[in-house]
């Protein structure tokens, strides 16, 4: 290995450790509560160093999610051009959990990373962040949607609307696994495969009918309720000599 070679192995040992010992002081102490100089005094490095490689502790807190988003973006861009947005997202995720945990254990262990995850969605201030940079990250989505089915996201709401339906089961199983008790790549990626199986359903115009059979409209099951004008006009004509008769009886 040349002499430029090693500089820069070094450098990557360096960025892997201080982002270890960040996220293990985070999930153990709290975002908070954890200075730039613990962490720097963790790799025994000095508080400059940490500054080379991380603007700050935002950017250290997300740098794995960095990964694994790009990872599910890469992901996409991969997939075969016949398939649709839904489908596409789908087998793009699918592949991402399937393949991110080597990725992630190369820089830190695969557990420490759902640790930091769940202390993220538990941070307040991490929260609104994260909100942004999902909203960031939707964006960027929806535009490749639309590029791959030909289309100007300016003009054409669907790919937003697509990304946006999708992104929310994200958020929401996300959000669920870090309730749960298993902090496992397995457990929140079974918990999203199940609540993509039902995104389509749930989209449909009819939650009432019975699994299996075509959804009616549901303006269809108002109007079987509303009274038909042309059957209320011949009940008042029918009615109409009843009254007159009850009129001359007084």
């Amino acid at each position: 290995m040349t002499g430029t070679g090693l500089r820069e192995l070094k450098k990557q040992r360096t960025r892997d450790a201080l982002l270890r010992a960040a996220l293990e002081l985070f999930t153990t102490q709290g975002y908070e509560h954890t200075t730039v100089d613990e962490i720097a005094d963790a790799v025994e490095v000095s508080q400059r160093t940490f500054f080379r490689y991380f603007a700050n502790k935002e950017e250290v807190v997300f740098a794995v999610q960095d990964m694994v988003e790009s990872h599910f973006v890469d992901a996409l861009r991969r997939r075969p051009p016949e398939e649709g947005p839904f489908e596409a997202m789908r087998h793009a995720v699918r592949s991402a959990w399937d393949t991110i945990g080597e990725a992630i254990g190369q820089v830190v262990p695969v557990e420490l990373h759902m640790r930091a995850y769940r202390m993220i969605e538990s941070t307040p201030s991490l929260i609104a962040v994260h909100l942004r940079r999902s909203a960031e990250l939707d964006e960027q989505v929806a535009r490749l949607i639309a590029d791959r089915e030909g289309l100007d996201v300016d003009t054409d709401p669907r790919p937003r609307v697509a990304v946006a339906a999708f992104a929310a089961v994200m958020r929401v199983t996300g959000r669920l696994w870090g309730q749960g008790e298993d902090a496992s790549v397995e457990a929140i990626r079974d918990l999203t495969e199940d609540y993509l199986d039902h995104l389509e359903p749930a989209l449909a115009t009819d939650w009432r009918a019975p699994a299996g059979r075509p959804a009616r409209d549901r303006t269809d099951r108002t109007d079987r309720t509303r009274p038909d004008p042309e059957d209320r006009t011949r009940q008042d004509a029918a009615d109409t000599p009843e009254r007159e008769a009850g009129a001359h009886t007084e």
